[in-house]
């Protein structure tokens, strides 16, 4: 009976260990990996359906997994910095278990693999853009003027003016872009905030913290760049509207801008039909002070 019980005990501890399985989502990475002879899988294919097969035979047993983005090359240095055989699965097992605390993951919730893969992609181009666009504030130092954290004081001056779109932005589910010019790269990120059933707004903190950061980093180096917000509601059409860049703030766009922004291909600047049920308008006021924290002066 004593056996019996610690079996039922153990199959329950077993289902209540979240696990962490780290992902090659493309042929290139994957290639990477066959480089060490541990790593057995020749066809990326039928790695991938393991893998689905894999978290498919968890979620049966009441098991919890997150899939964690595996880049061979940060997997590499991990290696050569902590000592470990970079050929054997423990060292694999090591570098997945730090993904789970600082990579770009996402919870598996029974969707197919093909599913999930894309918003992993995303999840990890969305860190690194973010990592990037701190770095670039964290090099900007203070004001030779006031002496202020140039790049604190413009993520919370970044941070206002998102908190100013979405409070004059109409009901509705609302897609933000922001871009900002290079050098020495051109940045992009993205904001999605959706109305729940009380009517408050609904946003991903790290999406959130991303995208602040991204248009501080045009705000506080006064690069080229923009923002456009399309909101889109059950009972007309979707809105579109947006603004430029300019110095500490952003500058409204007309909406006969927004049309031939949307309405214009990029490369050979031929006219594109514009989308049925859609509204190309002007922004609302955002009553923003665009010469920063006091007159006359801005970082």
């Amino acid at each position: 009976m004593a056996h019996t019980d610690r079996r039922t005990m153990r199959r329950v501890l077993r289902r209540e260990i979240a696990g962490t399985i780290g992902l090659l989502t493309d042929e290139h990475d994957f290639r990477a990996m066959r480089r060490y002879r541990s790593f057995t899988f020749g066809d990326h294919t039928l790695y991938l359906q393991e893998v689905e097969a894999l978290l498919r035979a968890r979620a049966a047993q009441g098991n919890h997994t997150t899939v964690a983005l595996f880049d061979p090359e940060k997997y590499a240095e991990f290696c050569a910095e902590t000592g470990l055989d970079p050929d054997i699965p423990s060292s694999r097992t090591r570098f997945t278990a730090e993904l789970a605390a600082t990579g770009p993951t996402v919870p598996y919730e029974g969707q197919p693999l093909a599913d999930l893969l894309p918003v992993l992609v995303d999840e990890g181009i969305r860190k690194a853009t973010w990592e990037y666009a701190t770095t670039l504030l964290s090099r900007l130092g203070a004001c030779a003027t006031c002496g202020e954290d140039i790049g604190r004081a413009t993520f919370t001056r970044a941070s206002d003016l998102i908190a100013r779109i979405l409070d004059t932005a109409p009901p509705g589910n609302r897609h933000l872009v922001c871009s900002v010019s290079g050098p020495p790269e051109a940045l992009v990120s993205v904001l999605h905030a959706d109305d729940n059933t009380d009517g408050a707004t609904q946003l991903d903190e790290a999406e959130a913290l991303a995208f602040a950061t991204v248009l501080a980093v045009g705000l506080a180096t006064h690069s080229p760049g923009g923002l456009v917000m399309r909101t889109s509601a059950p009972d007309g059409p979707d809105r579109i509207y947006g603004w430029r860049l300019r110095g500490y703030g952003l500058d409204p766009l007309t909406a006969g801008e927004v049309f031939d922004a949307y309405c214009t291909d990029i490369e050979s600047g031929d006219l594109i039909s514009p989308e049925s049920n859609v509204d190309y308008c002007e922004p609302p006021d955002l009553g923003q002070k665009k010469d920063g924290p006091t007159p006359g002066h801005h970082h």
